[in-house]
Formats: structure tokens, C-alpha cells, sequence
């Protein structure tokens, strides 16, 4: 397992060792005294999947404290590109973003400790999107950034993306007041 660090502090690619023969593949998505030996002490609370059509794109979320998640994503079919979003306000890097593709070739994952607001834009039809969360899911915290603002100034890669009613009218990141 391979870990890369970010330029925004806490946000990292893992790239796991991926044992390929003729029967197929294989690879460890979590290994506990593995991520705690490259300093990553994480209890998963709860594990989450969607399937999208290409074209597709969910976020800017995130869960506010006392509800506040770590993520470890990662694509089981398909791809995406994956955006992590600093709403750390005492972050040196407050309001930066970085993005990766993730897919089910590369097999890569993201872990987005709490503080950042993550989002993805499915690059392919019926891509499985899969995520272990550091809290359970609470709808009093959730919060979100909006996708498309301009302050932000994330290129998605996609034209005309296909968003839920609530994403279309989350806030701007100008007005927004993070909970971090």
C-alpha cells in the first residue's frame, strides 16, 4: 500500500497493492494495523454504495460535529471524479480543493478525514461508488457547499450535470458559514 499526502493536510490517494493472475485480482481495501502503522487510527462506523448513470454528480457534502465523518472512498465499477473541498476554517488552505479519478481499474481511494466537503462526478454509466464513514449518518448535521460556485471555480469535466433537487440549491461558498 502505497499512501500519498495532498497538498491540503489530512486529504490522501491511497493506492493499495493489487495481486492480478489470470483468475482476476486481489486486494486488501482496509487493513486496520496497516493504516495505523502510516498514522491513520480510523474506526468505520457505517458503510455506504450508490450506483449512478454517467454524467451524474452528487455533492458538495459533508456531516457538521458532533456528526462530522471521515471518508474512505473508492470505485468499484466505473470511475469518477472525486472532489475534496477544505471547510476547515482555520486551515491554512480554507476553500481549496483537490480532485483524483478514482475507478475500478486503478483501484485507488481517498481518504477525506473530517473538515472537508466531498462530492464526485460519475465518468461512466452504472459506476458503483463505495465509502466507509468514521460517524453514522445524522440529518440534523448535513450540510453542503454548492457544486457549481463560483468562488470555488471546480472544473467537474462534464457539461450539463445531473443533480439531485437539494444540491441545486445548497449554498454558496461566499455566504457559507462552516461548522469547522
Amino acid at each position: 500500500m502505497e499512501i500519498i499526502t495532498t497538498p491540503l493536510e489530512g486529504l490522501l490517494i491511497i493506492k493499495p497493492d493489487v495481486f492480478e493472475d489470470e483468475r482476476g485480482y486481489f486486494f486488501e481495501s482496509f487493513n486496520h494495523e496497516k493504516f495505523l502503522k502510516a498514522g491513520l487510527d480510523l474506526k468505520f462506523l457505517q458503510d455506504n454504495e450508490s450506483k449512478s448513470k454517467k454524467g451524474v454528480l452528487r455533492g458538495l457534502h459533508f456531516q457538521a460535529p458532533p456528526f462530522a465523518q471521515g471518508k474512505l472512498v473508492r470505485v468499484m465499477r466505473g470511475s469518477v471524479l472525486d472532489v475534496a473541498v477544505d471547510i476547515r476554517k482555520s486551515s491554512s488552505t480554507y476553500g481549496k480543493w483537490e480532485s483524483i479519478v478514482l475507478s475500478g481499474q486503478n483501484k485507488w481511494m481517498y481518504w477525506i478525514p473530517p473538515g472537508f466537503a466531498h462530492g464526485f462526478a460519475t465518468l461512466e454509466d452504472d459506476t458503483i461508488f463505495f465509502y466507509k464513514c468514521t460517524n453514522g449518518y445524522n440529518k440534523a448535521s448535513e450540510g453542503s457547499v454548492r457544486w457549481n460556485d463560483p468562488q470555488l471555480n471546480i472544473d467537474w469535466g462534464i457539461a450539463d450535470p445531473v443533480i439531485s433537487d437539494k444540491d441545486k440549491v445548497s449554498p454558496g461558498f461566499s455566504g457559507f458559514r462552516t461548522p469547522f
